[in-house]
């Protein structure tokens, strides 16, 4: 079965997307105008102006009035209010995402994180998952993960190279609501080494907890570098 082709916006942000991953455009270069884009391209006005608004939307892009489009610096960021995969996010943005997995276990739950899971006394351990995520090979999160063997049975059998546990338990155990909260904090030794972060250097980290068919799935903590990554968005009253 042969696959649909993309819609004509999407292939423009392809075109856009394909010339910053290969360097051609940098960072605070300018990117063809709507009207130069409908020559090139041969589109509409109005298929050109979604796909840079989506680009713009995504951070990818950045428009100064009266100057023009350009590549934005980049700063990864995420919205304070939406559960994403990291791995979507970061090619949302034009660029490369890679995930090294530090440690997947099954251990004895501490205190806490029985508390934040609400195990029962019979349930003692649960699986561990540390990850580091990288975009364009930058560590831009360190994923500290505790996952209910009842909700996941077969977590520690995921390829987390590959997939991601987001999208692995969203599969699972598909979302049914989050409770989170962010923080600025001075992470510990591993943490920073493992953000590249200078001594003395804040992270933000996002506590999470995840529940499914009436479970809590996961409780995870998501450490960011203060100074390369920012929470932003709206919403509508």
């Amino acid at each position: 079965m042969t696959a649909a082709p993309l819609p004509l916006y999407e292939q423009v942000k392809d075109h856009v997307l394909t010339r910053i991953r290969s360097g051609e455009w940098r960072p605070g270069a300018r990117v063809p105008s709507e009207h130069e884009l409908v020559r090139e391209l041969r589109v509409s006005r109005m298929t050109a102006n979604r796909a840079l608004r989506e680009l713009m939307r995504s951070g990818v892009l950045s428009r100064v009035a009266g100057v023009g489009t350009f590549v934005a610096d980049f700063k990864a960021a995420g919205h304070p209010l939406q559960i994403r995969n990291i791995a979507e996010e970061i090619r949302s943005r034009g660029h490369s995402h890679r995930a090294q997995v530090v440690t997947l276990e099954r251990i004895e739950a501490n205190a806490d994180v029985r508390a934040r899971l609400a195990l029962s006394r019979l349930e003692t351990h649960v699986y561990h998952s540390v990850l580091v995520h990288y975009e364009q090979d930058r560590p831009l999160q360190v994923e500290d993960r505790y996952v209910n063997p009842t909700v996941a049975p077969d977590y520690l059998k995921a390829q987390f190279a590959s997939v991601t546990p987001y999208e692995y338990l969203m599969e699972v155990a598909p979302l049914q609501r989050v409770e989170h909260t962010v923080r600025a904090v001075l992470p510990d030794a591993a943490i920073a080494r493992r953000l590249e972060l200078a001594p003395g250097d804040p992270a933000l980290l996002i506590e999470r907890v995840t529940f499914s068919r009436g479970n809590r799935a996961s409780y995870a903590l998501l450490y960011h570098p203060g100074s390369s990554f920012e929470l932003r968005g709206g919403f509508d009253a």
